[in-house]
């Protein structure tokens, strides 16, 4: 925290600013105080968001799904069909590109999703799952078309690469969303978060190690609280992200 009388960062359980030498035991506990209300006025700023996109969704559900189609399964669908016209009928190059742009495209759009509309995991899966199964099948018309060939594909082998790809499509979109909540949500979270740690990150603290000091049972304390909160989310953006490249890569590695 800073200190009230000379603006300068001290510990959160310091007494007397180290910079001023002012007594702090008097004004602590209001500072404290003041940061809980802050932290409590931030979580209803987000619940109250989570609340006003429900009655978005209630009170214009038309309008409310066609933006979500138009944004999350329209667009990118164009996108992605406009490279595959590219890398496969204009340039006819390596489809490397084409892979690549598979993951990045519904990766910003999933990313977009949540700072936009407050999308979260369910939501997002429905836009990537509609948004991999619209660009396929768009692809596979025009590779149809192109080359007089059926659209659909005949062997196994021939699904099987479909569906990677289909998959691929669907965890980047996933791996953005995840990623937008570790960035507008969780990131900014954290870095404000001040005051005591809850009760389970002290005792996670604690179990590590009871030999400490309180101050350094409190640092502990609240860096296994961050923790807490971002690990899961950072653990998500990970396997999507190595998922989605992996199945969009695998039909080229063999």
């Amino acid at each position: 925290m800073e200190c009230p009388f000379c603006a300068e960062t001290i510990k959160d359980e310091a007494l007397a600013c180290k910079h001023c030498s002012r007594d702090l035991r008097v004004v602590r506990p209001i500072l404290i105080e003041i940061q809980e209300l802050v932290d409590e006025l931030d979580r209803l700023r987000r619940d109250l968001d989570q609340v006003n996109a429900r009655l978005e969704r209630y009170k214009n559900p038309a309008r409310y799904y066609f933006t979500h189609v138009v944004l999350y399964v329209a667009i990118p669908a164009l996108l992605l069909v406009a490279a595959h016209i590219i890398v496969t009928i204009v340039l006819d190059v390596s489809q490397l590109p084409l892979r690549l742009a598979s993951v990045a495209i519904p990766m910003l759009f999933g990313l977009i999703g949540f700072p936009l509309h407050k999308m979260r995991t369910p939501g997002a899966a429905l836009m990537g799952l509609l948004l991999a199964v619209a660009s396929v099948i768009a692809m596979l018309t025009v590779t149809g078309l192109h080359d007089n060939v059926p659209i659909l594909p005949g062997p196994w082998i021939e699904w099987r690469e479909v569906i990677e790809y289909s998959s691929s499509i669907f965890l980047a979109f996933i791996c953005g969303n995840t990623l937008g909540l570790v960035i507008f949500q969780l990131l900014p979270q954290t870095l404000a978060q001040g005051g005591k740690p809850n009760a389970a990150a002290f005792r996670v603290a604690r179990l590590l190690g009871q030999h400490v000091g309180e101050e350094q049972l409190r640092r502990r304390a609240r860096l296994i609280q961050d923790l807490m909160q971002t690990a899961g989310p950072l653990v998500g953006v990970a396997a999507t992200a190595i998922g989605s490249i992996y199945a969009g890569l695998k039909g080229m590695m063999g």
